[in-house]
């Protein structure tokens, strides 16, 4: 039987910032002419995104009003990683527990004490006792509950806390998993003019997500997610060209402009590896949750797979309006399915994707559970029935 996933909720910090805000502010942050400046704009603009949100207010503001950074020429002394881990630690838990906030109010059902296995996810800060200690305290959870973190693995990362949450379900029909991902971006802005940073800088925001999982659907007919499969894929090659380390002056990203052709290349294979022992084709799924790492990551997903723009529409949506917040985003892309569904996608096989350092591909197939009467649906991978019945159930997710 399968694992539900559903009441996602997200959280936002309160600063709001367009993004031609933000290209104005890199322009000056980094001493650029007219020339670099006009270029720096342009790529703000084609990036899809129009506004992101950040803890850090000075974004949108100019120097000589700012709280975080120096309001000096240069920005110096350039915040510290220490500085930056105090941010941090100030407001990944207020963001964190209103996201779950958010995910309980959909199940008004689901007590914070009914909670039996917490899995924090973040790659933008660390601490301890962590994240994970204080969502204990904060939201009234057993002290018993089993708490797990997944830290540092980047955009893919809660596809991996998915993996956890459906493992611990499998083992125990009665568990209740929360997965909380806080990722704040935007503390690690690098003052560099390298191609790699001026991409990361245009590309990143703030935010938190949290959903549930568990053995049975969510109460009172929530609309839901059943998981049925996942995969996991490698491009060695893309070992430099998306990276995440820990430097003097904050966390640094590697993301070369190669990462879209890696992914193009192995997207493929990703999918087929994901589908080949279900049944279950490419051509049976219209409703896809890509975690949108740019806008020509999306596009050249679509260009490998055959889709459209308005296959990917949940992706786009949550690129304009957030930016990528790394592990959070995908959630986020989840989310917007869960939101945009009815009961006539009851069934529905939903294809999911995130990537990563490593270059890494996962891949999520889940299936749809909307409306009232939500039926406990097999593992597609697990089906060994007669031809008759494999086909009944083949028709189910189409």
């Amino acid at each position: 039987m399968p694992s539900y996933l559903g009441a996602i909720g997200t959280a936002n910090p309160v600063h709001r910032i367009a993004q031609p805000q933000i290209a104005d502010f890199m322009a000056q942050a980094l001493a650029f002419g007219e020339g670099d400046a006009r270029k720096l704009r342009a790529l703000y603009r084609v990036s899809g995104i129009e506004q992101r949100y950040s803890v850090v207010p000075d974004y949108g503001r100019v120097n000589g009003e700012y709280t975080f950074f120096p309001n000096t020429p240069d920005l110096e002394p350039f915040p510290s990683v220490g500085q930056r881990m105090a941010v941090y630690r100030r407001e990944a838990l207020p963001l964190a527990t209103e996201a779950v906030r958010d995910c309980l109010r959909q199940v008004p059902d689901v007590a914070p004490a009914s909670i039996t296995h917490l899995v924090t996810v973040s790659c933008t800060g660390m601490y301890a006792p962590g994240l994970d200690i204080e969502l204990v305290k904060a939201l009234g959870l057993r002290p018993d509950v089993r708490r797990t973190c997944v830290n540092f693995m980047g955009c893919y990362a809660a596809v991996n806390a998915v993996k956890l949450a459906d493992a611990f379900c499998l083992a125990d029909v009665n568990a209740r998993v929360l997965i909380v991902s806080v990722e704040l971006c935007t503390l690690h802005f690098q003052k560099s003019a390298e191609e790699d940073h001026l991409v990361s800088n245009a590309l990143f925001g703030d935010g938190a997500a949290a959903c549930l999982v568990q053995a049975k659907p969510l109460p009172n007919g929530a609309p839901s997610l059943a998981l049925q499969a996942f995969h996991c894929g490698l491009e060695p090659d893309g070992h430099d060209d998306m990276a995440w380390h820990i430097n003097d002056f904050g966390f640094e990203m590697t993301l070369s402009s190669y990462v879209p052709k890696l992914i193009q290349r192995g997207i493929g294979s990703l999918t087929e590896g994901l589908l080949s022992s279900l049944p279950v084709q490419l051509a049976d799924i219209h409703h896809f949750a890509i975690h949108p790492g740019g806008r020509k990551i999306l596009e050249t997903i679509e260009t490998a797979l055959g889709l459209t723009r308005e296959d990917n529409r949940h992706a786009y949506r949550v690129l304009r309006d957030y930016g990528n917040m790394s592990s959070a985003t995908v959630l986020y892309v989840l989310r917007d399915v869960l939101a945009h569904s009815s009961p006539a996608d009851h069934g529905a096989p939903v294809l999911s994707f995130a990537f990563g350092p490593g270059l890494t591909m996962e891949a999520m197939l889940l299936q749809l559970t909307v409306g009232n009467n939500q039926l406990a649906f097999n593992r597609l991978e697990e089906i060994n029935e007669p031809e008759g019945v494999l086909a009944e159930a083949a028709l189910a997710v189409k």
